[in-house]
C-alpha cells in the first residue's frame, strides 16, 4: 500500500552476505546506518559504509527541482525533494514516485541482489517529457558501520574513470573497500564536501548524530533519453565487481528480473522478511540477529531459526548453522555470539545453549514432518553437543552456572547479565536476576527431558527437577510463577515481579512444565497484564519499577529495556501457551489469530516496513523502538502461523 508522507518509516534491502541498504521513506536519514552501500567484508561481519546517500536534482525546462532531501544541523531540511514524493512502495522493491510543479512524474527504484555487494538505483520518466536532465552525486564516508565521519584531508578524492564516465572507481581510505560505479550516464570529477548532516535517531539515542560526507563528482542523465542507471558496489581485493563489457542498463535489468522473479516465490510478506536474515557465513548460513547493528547471537539464532527456517522449510540451512555451532560448545556452553576468526568468543548468557538443545528437538521432529532422515553423522554430531552442553551445565561451568541438588539450574554471579533480559549499563546490571531465574528452568528442564530420549541417565535429573520446579516456582498470591527462586543464590528467597517469562513453562517448547488451572492462571494473567498488541510487556504496569516508555539516552533506554518495555517475540510463547490451555481447538486458533497475529501483522506496515521491530512502547499507541528489524520478531509470528495452521 502507498506510504503517506512525510514518512519516517523505514525499508531495508538485505544483500544476504551481512551487508544492507536502507533508508526512509522520506528520504532523509536519521541513523549512521542509513546507506545506499554497506557491504559486510567479511560476511557477515567487517561492515563499513561506503556510499551513505546522494544528492539528487532534475533541470527541465521550467527549472530545477530537488529529489533528495537531507537535515543539517541545527535542524534545517534541505534540499526539499520529500516534498515532491507522490507516493512510495516496497514491494517488490523501494520505489518512489516524484511529480514536480511543473507536471513532470519521475519513478525511482532501488534493489540489491541476492549475494552480491551492489546496489542497483534506477530513474526513468513515468511519462516522455523533452528535455529533462537528472544529476546526482554520491555522498561516500568509508567507515565503520558504527562510527561516523568528519571532514579530514586523509580521505583520498581520487578517482579512477574509465569508459568515457561510464564507470568510476574510488578508494576513499586504504585498508577500507573501493566503490565501483557502473553508469548509463556521465561521470564528471568534482569534488565537494558537504557538512554537518543530523541523524535524528542517535541524536535521541544520546549519541553522537553531526557527520560530513565526501561528494568526489557527479552523474548526469539525460531522462528524456531513457532510464537511468547506477549501480554501487564494493570492490574487494582488487577484483572488478562486474563482467567486463557489461553495460549498466543490461546488468540492472538482468539482477532486476532475477531479483523481482526470486521474491515473488515467497508465499507471504512475513516469509519474504525472513530471507532477509539467514544469511552466508563462510560455507554455510547463519542469521543476522537485527538489522541495522547486530550480527549473529547465539540466543537470538536458535530462537529464530525455528519460525524463519524450520517453520518456512528451510531445512537445509537449519542443519547447516546447528552443525556450525556444535563445534563452538565449552564446557556446556555456547558463545552469545558466533566468534569469527580471531575474536575471544563471549560465553555471557546461560540459555544459549538450552536454546540450541530446543532448536536440535525441532530440527529433528521437521525432518520428521517432512519425512526425510537425518544423516548418522549428523544426528552423532548434534546429539554429542546436546550431551555435552547438559553435561557441562550439570557440573557446573562459568558464572557460577550448575545443577543444584534439586535438579534445577542455578546460573549468576554480579556484575554479568546472563538471561535474555540482559541490559547492562557500565558496571549496572539492570535484571541481575542471580539464582534460578524461571525462563531457565522451563529450558533447562526441556533439554533434560529432550537428552532423556536418547541418553536416559537425564531422566530422574529431569523428574527431580520438574517435581521441584512444581513445588518452588508457585506464586499462590498472585496466582502465577515467580520470576526468580533462591534469589542472589540464598536459598528460599524469591522475586514475585510479574513478568512474561513464566509463559516459557507453558508454552513456546516443546514439553509444558504447568498445566491444568495453575497454567490457565498463569496465561490469563500474563493476557490481563502484560498483552499489548504489539506483542508482551516485560514487567507489570502496577511495579514501581514499570517504565512506560523508551526514550532518553543509552542509561535511560537500557534501564527501562526490560522494565515494562514490549517485545514482540514474546507472542510466540504466549499464544501457544493460551492455545494449550484452551486444547488447541479450531475454535481457538481462530480466535488468536484474530485476536493476537493480526494485531501484529498490521505492524510489516510501520517502522521496519515489512518486518517486526525488536520492541515497542508498553502504552498505546505502543510506537515501534529499538532495531527495526529483528530476526526473533518475524521468527516466533512465523512459527506460530505455522502452529496455528497445523
Amino acid at each position: 500500500m502507498p506510504t503517506p508522507f512525510p514518512g519516517s518509516d523505514e525499508w531495508l534491502e538485505a544483500d544476504g552476505l551481512g551487508g544492507f541498504a536502507s533508508g526512509t521513506v522520506d528520504g532523509i536519514r536519521t541513523r549512521r546506518y542509513h546507506a545506499l552501500l554497506l557491504p559486510a567484508t567479511n560476511p557477515p561481519s567487517g561492515r563499513y559504509v561506503l556510499v551513505n546517500g546522494l544528492e539528487a536534482w532534475v533541470g527541465t525546462p521550467s527549472g530545477r527541482f530537488a529529489l533528495s532531501a537531507q537535515r543539517y544541523a541545527p535542524d534545517v531540511v534541505h534540499p526539499d525533494g520529500g516534498k515532491r514524493i507522490e507516493r512510495f512502495t516496497a514491494d517488490p522493491f523501494p520505489t518512489w514516485v516524484y511529480r514536480l510543479e511543473d507536471g513532470t512524474r519521475i519513478e525511482h527504484a532501488v534493489f540489491v541482489g541476492r549475494g552480491r555487494s551492489h546496489t542497483v538505483l534506477r530513474w526513468r520518466l513515468a511519462e516522455p517529457r523533452e528535455g529533462i536532465v537528472l544529476h546526482v552525486r554520491p555522498l561516500l564516508s568509508g567507515r565503520d558501520y558504527h562510527s561516523l565521519h568528519r571532514e579530514n584531508p586523509a580521505f583520498r578524492f581520487e578517482a579512477a574513470v574509465e569508459e568515457e564516465g561510464r564507470r568510476a572507481v574510488w578508494h576513499p581510505y586504504q585498508d577500507v573497500p573501493a566503490v565501483e560505479a557502473l553508469t548509463n550516464g556521465r561521470y564528471a570529477h568534482e569534488p565537494l564536501w558537504f557538512r554537518n548532516f543530523q541523524y535524528d535517531e542517535e541524536r535521541a539515542r544520546g549519541l553522537d548524530f553531526i557527520e560530513d560526507l565526501a561528494s568526489p563528482g557527479e552523474f548526469v542523465f539525460r531522462l528524456t533519453d531513457g532510464e537511468a542507471v547506477l549501480i554501487l558496489a564494493a570492490r574487494r581485493g582488487g577484483h572488478p565487481p562486474f563482467p567486463d563489457g557489461t553495460t549498466a542498463a543490461d546488468h540492472a535489468a538482468r539482477l532486476a528480473e532475477t531479483e523481482d522473479r526470486r521474491r515473488r516465490q515467497f508465499p507471504s510478506r512475513l516469509h519474504r522478511a525472513a530471507d532477509a536474515y539467514i544469511v552466508d557465513r563462510g560455507a554455510g548460513k547463519t542469521i543476522v540477529a537485527g538489522y541495522p547493528w547486530f550480527t549473529d547471537w547465539g540466543r537470538d539464532t536458535f530462537i529464530s531459526m525455528r519460525g524463519l527456517c524450520l517453520a518456512t522449510g528451510r531445512l537445509e540451512d537449519a542443519r547447516g548453522m546447528l552443525l556450525a555451532w556444535a563445534g563452538t560448545v565449552s564446557d556446556g556452553m555456547l558463545p552469545n555470539r558466533f566468534p569469527d576468526h580471531g575474536d575471544v568468543p563471549e560465553f555471557n548468557s546461560v540459555d544459549a545453549s538450552l536454546w540450541y538443545v530446543i532448536a536440535v528437538h525441532d530440527y529433528f521432529a521437521a525432518m520428521s514432518r517432512d519425512g526425510q532422515a537425518v544423516a548418522d553423522a549428523d544426528r552423532r554430531t548434534l546429539e554429542a553437543a546436546v550431551e555435552a552442553i547438559l553435561t557441562g551445565n550439570s557440573r557446573g561451568t562459568r558464572y557460577g552456572i550448575r545443577q543444584d541438588d534439586d535438579g534445577l539450574l542455578s546460573a549468576g554471579v554480579p556484575g554479568v547479565q546472563l538471561t535474555w533480559m540482559d541490559a547492562k549499563v557500565g558496571d549496572w546490571v539492570v535484571t541481575p536476576r542471580i539464582g534460578k531465574p524461571v525462563e531457565i528452568q522451563a529450558l533447562w528442564l526441556n533439554a533434560l527431558w529432550i537428552g532423556s530420549r536418547t541418553a536416559p541417565h537425564w531422566q530422574p535429573v529431569f523428574e527431580r527437577g520438574r517435581s521441584a520446579f512444581l513445588d518452588q516456582f508457585w506464586n499462590e498470591h498472585d496466582g502465577c510463577l515467580f520470576d526468580v527462586v533462591d534469589v542472589e543464590n540464598s536459598r528460599g528467597r524469591v522475586d514475585a515481579k510479574i513478568r512474561p517469562n513464566q509463559l516459557l513453562a507453558i508454552g513456546g517448547l516443546p514439553r509444558m512444565l504447568l498445566d491444568g488451572s495453575r497454567a490457565r492462571q498463569v496465561v490469563d494473567l500474563a493476557e490481563r497484564r502484560l498483552w499489548t498488541p504489539s506483542g508482551l510487556r516485560t514487567l507489570d504496569p502496577a511495579d514501581p519499577a514499570y517504565c512506560d516508555g523508551y526514550r532518553g539516552g543509552v542509561h535511560e533506554r537500557d534501564g527501562a529495556y526490560h522494565q515494562g518495555i514490549v517485545w514482540p517475540w514474546l507472542i510466540g510463547p504466549f499464544v501457544e501457551a493460551w492455545l494449550r490451555v484452551r486444547g488447541a481447538t479450531p475454535e481457538a486458533r481462530v480466535e488468536a489469530r484474530r485476536r493476537f497475529i493480526d494485531p501484529l501483522l498490521a505492524h510489516l506496515d510501520e517502522a521496519g516496513l515489512g518486518h517486526i521491530s525488536e520492541i515497542a512502547d508498553p502504552e498505546p499507541p505502543h510506537k515501534p523502538q529499538g532495531c527495526p528489524f529483528q530476526a526473533w520478531s518475524v521468527g516466533e509470528v512465523l512459527r506460530v502461523e505455522a502452529l496455528l495452521q497445523s
